[in-house]
């Protein structure tokens, strides 16, 4: 096969590949341009026809069978160009760049026979939706090293509405299928693309470590079914910014296993850092963490939030069964307009997996900060609901003003903290105007940045 040189392949050299560097100040900052991969076809090239009718499983497998001889001669590239390209789902390799132009569409199959069943995920035991497998997602990828998926603004878009139709008509065999989702893989960048109506949560790195998603639209209508933009599920050293994400639950949803499943497995999520976020969600939260979090929850840092027209601003959600804990959490810098509840913690939220769960093991959340928050037109102020005998503790507010319509504005139970400068006054159960003298309670920027120096130190954040 010929080399397909393009502009985009000119401006790929402008698109940076994340290395996590000791000394900086996140593990998440970008260090030099990568160089266009030595090897480049493009999927026309492997009989695809960009119709928007012709099916193209057969050529992007085809293709990318093609390139995993050049994985270890310096990597590989498939250009997929403008056109409409209707696929099944399809496997990427490592060592690769899935690069789309500006008008490249990838469609997803609207046949439920081109997106293949697998194993469910041993952390979840099942299919999150219905016991058994799932429908493998659009974009997969497994035990992969080195992998860009990007693109000058191109996008894939999995036709969810008909994935949605069957789940509120409750004709699902199978769990429906994300839209990209890398499973055990390292080293992985995702930008500059537009992904559009997932079938279920949209982009889903699960046991995956040095994931960048950057500069990425999300879109799905305010009323889809459990369309989530971003999912970090049981992956360490992830790093979101400068995203826009409009969907019909949570923007961003950080998870780790499922009750007795996800503590059997052990593999929680750490290292989550958020920045420069905007969007909206019609039933879910601008940040939510959980429900699923039964491998842990720790070192999660986000800031430059913008979340408008929604239901929810931040939310932690958790259960007894779940076991695990949500630990030395930072969120700052929050602006919200038009949203019901601005800060939610929900200790009785989900169903579990199966009867075999656990209902002693209760979830421990602690070490919980979030502050320069700037509200309008807010509902309710706070929702934070722990659980008895296993109080949410550790819980810091600081420099929060809300306008908020509705009394009272903070309602809690079970939590303990302490809080300063917020208005509307919060409960009495986070100290009112108390603020500790030992600020070890409360879970800090320089916490956070001490933890990742340390972490960078025992080599843990460097690629291999």
């Amino acid at each position: 096969m010929k080399r397909f040189i393009t502009l985009l392949d000119l401006l790929l050299v402008l698109v940076s590949f994340v290395t996590w560097v000791a000394g900086d100040v996140s593990y998440c900052q970008q260090k030099t341009p990568i160089e266009v991969r030595p090897h480049s076809v493009t999927i026309t090239e492997f009989g695809a026809v960009g119709d928007g009718k012709t099916l193209n499983t057969k050529a992007f497998h085809n293709a990318i069978f093609y390139l995993q001889s050049f994985a270890d001669k310096g990597g590989a590239q498939l250009f997929v160009p403008a056109g409409r390209w209707l696929t099944g789902g399809f496997v990427l390799i490592s060592h690769l760049t899935l690069l789309l132009d500006k008008e490249a569409i990838i469609l997803g199959s609207t046949d439920s026979d081109d997106w293949p069943i697998v194993d469910a995920l041993p952390s979840y035991g099942r299919g999150r939706e219905l016991p058994g497998g799932r429908h493998r997602s659009l974009i997969y990828g497994e035990n992969l090293v080195d992998v860009i998926i990007t693109g000058d603004n191109g996008t894939v878009d999995g036709q969810g509405s008909v994935w949605w139709n069957r789940f509120r008509n409750g004709t699902l065999n199978y769990t429906r299928p994300h839209l990209v989702e890398l499973m055990n893989s390292s080293e992985v960048v995702i930008s500059n693309l537009t992904f559009k109506n997932s079938p279920f949560w949209t982009i889903h790195p699960v046991y995956c470590s040095q994931v960048l998603v950057q500069n990425v639209t999300i879109l799905a209508p305010l009323d889809s079914p459990n369309t989530d933009g971003i999912d970090p599920d049981s992956s360490n050293n992830v790093c979101v910014e400068d995203c826009y994400i409009s969907t019909g639950d949570d923007l961003i949803s950080i998870k780790s296993g499922w009750d007795e499943y996800g503590i059997s497995y052990a593999s929680p999520s750490s290292n989550i850092t958020i920045r420069r976020l905007t969007g909206e969600t019609g039933l879910g939260a601008g940040i939510a963490i959980g429900s699923e979090m039964s491998g842990g929850i720790s070192n999660v840092h986000a800031d430059s939030l913008r979340f408008f027209n929604s239901d929810h601003g931040i939310r932690i959600k958790t259960a007894p069964g779940r076991g695990g804990y949500i630990r030395n959490v930072y969120i700052s810098d929050l602006t919200l307009t038009n949203v019901r509840i601005a800060i939610r913690f929900s200790g009785q939220f989900g169903e579990h997996p199966d009867e075999f769960y656990d209902s002693k093991a209760l979830p421990r959340i602690e070490k919980i900060s979030i502050k320069d928050v700037r509200g309008e037109n807010i509902s309710t102020a706070g929702l934070l609901e722990g659980l008895k005998d296993d109080n949410f503790i550790n819980i810091c507010l600081s420099n929060i003003t809300l306008s908020v319509t509705k009394q009272p504005a903070w309602n809690c139970s079970y939590v303990q903290g302490y809080s300063n400068l917020v208005s509307p006054r919060t409960c009495d159960l986070l100290g009112g105007k108390i603020y500790p003298d030992h600020l070890s309670d409360c879970y800090s920027l320089s916490n956070h940045l001490r933890s990742m120096v340390g972490r960078k130190k025992e080599g843990s954040i460097l690629p291999r």
